[in-house]
């Protein structure tokens, strides 16, 4: 194929000479073709996506995974996540993590993993971007109560792929790829994803959150330094850098040599007794607090169940074709911590 020609002063190509040459040049397929020359055999092709629920014209610039991710940065439940809890609830301490900052922080480790695997960096990251867009205000507390709420039951991976899906876009989704929705609503639990990409996501997100929720207990005064036990520090490293490069180059070595997204026993079996140690010593110490946030969206929850007339007018258009539960937890897992707070004050505590 014919590569893309950059002129080097106005005069070197006539107006009508580039015009023809934009009836040719596509640069997506000459992204798709490095992606041959440069990605693993084992790694996800742009090309050979199984394509979206709605089919579309590919665009001439961007690859399948690369418009998805931005179809995700742009949407506005990416934009609410900076005001979701991840795991410490404050609306006055700017440094522990929010919904937001884990998101990018996963997408940073996964596509610091594709790259050195040769798996395609656009998937990876798309999935990353997405992966918690269905998330409930105040982190995994108002998921719990959710779930218990609903008939239904409520878990935040299959919550964000209803988000893109259905939720944004006035109703439409943003009509993503296959393998991006296979992604995100695999990216927790048992289940893999169906790409080597999607299955990086997972442990990019694991490796984030234990390290990052370590690093805001400490902040928070759950944890000392000294509270960590030395096992896992001689294994891991003994601190939030040392930990995150150690299983990142734990996890590419041994992809590299197997062909599959894997670790050593040693250091994965460590790290997944370190998020013991995290639900025994931090979580746990949290269960007052997510108390407090529970009342809050149950209370949500009731009321609008009882006056469904009173959602807002996009959710309300989505009683035409789901039920009043569905819809009710579209509408408060939409929401942030802060709206949800002044909601709950501007219906139950309101000022005469």
């Amino acid at each position: 194929m014919r590569g893309i020609y950059i002129s080097k002063r106005k005069t070197d190509v006539p107006d009508a000479a580039l015009t023809e040459r934009n009836d040719w040049m596509n640069i997506r397929q000459e992204r798709e073709m490095l992606e041959r020359q440069l990605l693993a055999p084992y790694a996800f092709f742009s090309e050979h996506s199984r394509g979206r629920q709605r089919e579309e014209e590919p665009c001439d610039i961007r690859t399948a995974f690369a418009r998805d991710r931005d179809r995700i940065i742009h949407s506005k439940a990416f934009r609410r996540l900076k005001h979701k809890t991840q795991v410490f609830i404050s609306l006055d301490n700017d440094h522990y993590r929010t919904r937001l900052t884990h998101t990018l922080e996963v997408a940073q480790i996964a596509r610091t993993i594709a790259r050195a695997v040769r798996l395609n960096e656009d998937l990876t990251e798309a999935i990353s971007m997405g992966h918690d867009l269905g998330h409930t205000p105040f982190g995994h507390a108002g998921e719990k109560i959710l779930d218990e709420l609903s008939p239904h039951g409520f878990h935040h991976y299959e919550q964000s792929l209803r988000v893109v899906d259905v939720l944004e876009n006035d109703g439409r989704g943003l009509n993503l790829t296959h393998e991006v929705r296979n992604g995100i609503v695999n990216h927790t639990g048992k289940a893999l994803a169906d790409t080597m990409e999607g299955i990086v996501v997972k442990y990019a997100d694991r490796f984030a959150y234990i390290n990052h929720d370590i690093d805001d207990a400490l902040r928070a005064g759950i944890l000392t330094e000294e509270d960590i036990p030395y096992e896992f520090k001689e294994i891991l490293g003994d601190s939030h850098s040392g930990r995150i490069d150690t299983l990142i180059r734990d996890l590419v070595g041994e992809t590299r040599i197997r062909g599959e997204v894997t670790m050593t026993a040693k250091v994965e079996e460590t790290m997944l007794a370190l998020r013991q140690f995290m639900f025994e010593h931090v979580y746990g110490a949290l269960a007052t607090r997510d108390g407090q946030a529970e009342m809050v969206i149950e209370r949500l929850y009731r009321y609008f169940i009882s006056h469904t007339e009173k959602l807002p007018a996009e959710y309300k258009a989505l009683l035409k074709d789901w039920d009043a539960q569905t819809v009710v937890c579209d509408y408060i897992a939409g929401m942030t911590d802060y709206y949800s707070i002044h909601l709950f004050e501007d219906l139950f505590m309101p000022i005469h």
